[in-house]
């Protein structure tokens, strides 16, 4: 499992952009597109919503993937 951590600018980070940001793909609407697959996970929690707020202690997990977000 490979783990990544995501220093937040502001109060928090919209989904979409997280992936986008953290790498995992190349721009919000194909983030957009991951999450509405259902393979996106927040704090172990399927995620739908595409424009979730991601705050500082959330854990975002896709496939092998777990992105810590922090301030």
């Amino acid at each position: 499992m490979q783990q990544l951590r995501f220093q937040l600018d502001g109060e928090f980070v919209e989904l979409n952009q997280l992936l986008k940001l953290a790498g995992l793909c190349d721009s919000g609407g194909a983030g957009k597109m991951l999450v509405a697959g259902g393979g996106v996970t927040v704090d172990g929690k399927q995620e739908l919503r595409k424009t979730c707020k991601i705050r500082a202690g959330q854990v975002v997990g896709i496939g092998d993937v777990r992105i810590s977000v922090h301030t």
